[in-house]
């Protein structure tokens, strides 16, 4: 296509404004915007020069790892976190924060090791993660400054995994692993460098067994699961709330997450039911093509309020799923979730409704669950919280604590982790 003339510039910007409003031009002028200043290929390696070649060297040794701190009996685990910087509420670092709070509780001590490469302080950071996550004691450091010895060291995203493997402290080395991350992006470098982690001898901890089986059968990587716990003393059912809409875990940056599919099918949903209200929770979006209420980031208090306002919850994910659905389930909020075999193997709940990841199909199922009559519903809420009355996070970390020992046993006697 040539160069367009400022008079099909103006055409286009006509169609265009008829077609989507000032707000739909708007966005496309903003990424259009972004791309120019951060164009292909100027963006930095999330991986730095020192961690590549210092992996290339380990990799030439068989990935031949340190040996963990020798562990006593009766003595607590020394359990280090490499963490990249966390932004308020963030659903990974929630699952992160629970699990080493279990183990704090079991009398261990943590240690929160933050891997910044856009120059914020750590005092910033403590300051987020001191507001959001209060219950977690343990001490929050910059991972720049050196890992110290401990039983076990977890990298908990493929940035991390890198310093990880890298670092010359004592400790068996771990992998938690809540998505499959070359997902994240297109095919190319990332996607790449993200799927070389797996293969580094790390023992993995997967969020639920769709992980766990995926990495064991492509990786070779051993691996053991947790299953998704909910907070019951924040999500829970009211019985007298009045449920009059329905709500979208809302994550426009998020490819995974599958907005602009949420989107349409909110849209076919709204022309069918003007009268249910519309509620977006997560991140603000723009130029919506429907009515809603766009409550931005909410804590745990409030989302649980909302959901006991809502007869269904829209969850999607094109990978692994989020915590949202169980938390739902606990508030009497029908989730209607994408179905695909990840959801249905980690989710393993018969009140979540599967439907095909189609707008009219999920409107369809959305439909459905509103027009039941009231007493339907009701008692739909109901079930739908005992469902999950049992389900908490204590199994996780009892599951985590067993785990860790047992890797840091046989990295003991092999100076490797657990192999397949």
């Amino acid at each position: 296509m040539s160069r367009p003339t400022v008079r099909e510039r103006m055409l286009q910007t006509r169609r265009l404004l008829q077609a989507e409003g000032y707000a739909g031009v708007a966005t496309r002028v903003r990424a259009r915007a972004a791309d120019r200043i951060s164009p292909a290929g100027s963006i930095p390696m999330p991986v730095a020069r020192e961690d590549l070649v210092r992996a290339a060297e380990i990799a030439g040794t068989g990935w031949n790892l340190p040996a963990p701190l020798a562990l006593r009996d009766g003595e607590p685990l020394e359990v280090a976190w490499v963490c990249v910087p966390q932004s308020a509420g963030a659903g990974g670092f929630t699952t992160i924060s629970r699990l080493a709070c279990a183990l704090e509780n079991a009398g261990h001590r943590c240690t929160i090791y933050l891997q910044d490469r856009h120059g914020w302080s750590i005092e910033q950071h403590r300051r987020t993660m001191r507001a959001w996550w209060p219950s977690l004691q343990a001490e929050i450091r910059d991972a720049a400054e050196g890992i110290a010895d401990s039983h076990a060291i977890f990298a908990t995203s493929w940035e991390t995994a890198y310093p990880v493997l890298t670092s010359s402290a004592k400790g068996a080395r771990m992998y938690l692993v809540q998505d499959y991350e070359p997902l994240f992006y297109a095919a190319g470098s990332n996607a790449l460098l993200a799927e070389a982690t797996y293969r580094f001898g790390f023992h993995g901890l997967t969020a639920g067994r769709w992980l766990a089986g995926m990495l064991e059968r492509e990786y070779g990587m051993s691996t053991d699961s947790f299953d998704f716990g909910c907070d019951l003393e924040r999500y829970r059912l009211d019985p007298h709330a009045q449920r009059t809409g329905i709500c979208l875990y809302a994550r426009p940056s998020t490819p995974r997450r599958a907005f602009e599919l949420a989107s349409a099918t909110l849209d076919l949903f709204a022309e069918r039911h003007p009268e249910v209200d519309i509620h977006l929770y997560g991140e603000r979006a723009r130029g919506l093509p429907f009515a809603a209420t766009n409550h931005g980031l909410l804590g745990p208090d409030e989302l649980s309020a909302l959901y006991n306002r809502c007869i269904a919850g829209l969850v999607l994910s094109a990978t692994n799923v989020s915590l949202a659905p169980h938390e739902m389930l606990a508030a009497g909020c029908i989730p209607v979730v994408n179905d695909a075999e990840q959801n249905r193997m980690v989710l393993d709940n018969p009140e979540v409704v599967y439907a095909p990841a189609t707008p009219f199909d999920l409107a369809n199922a959305l439909s459905a669950l509103v027009e039941r009559p009231a007493g339907e519903r009701a008692a739909a809420a109901q079930t739908a919280a005992a469902s999950v009355a049992g389900t908490s996070w204590q199994d996780a970390g009892a599951t985590i604590e067993r785990v860790i020992r047992e890797a840091v046993q046989i990295a003991s006697q092999t100076g490797a982790p657990a192999s397949a």
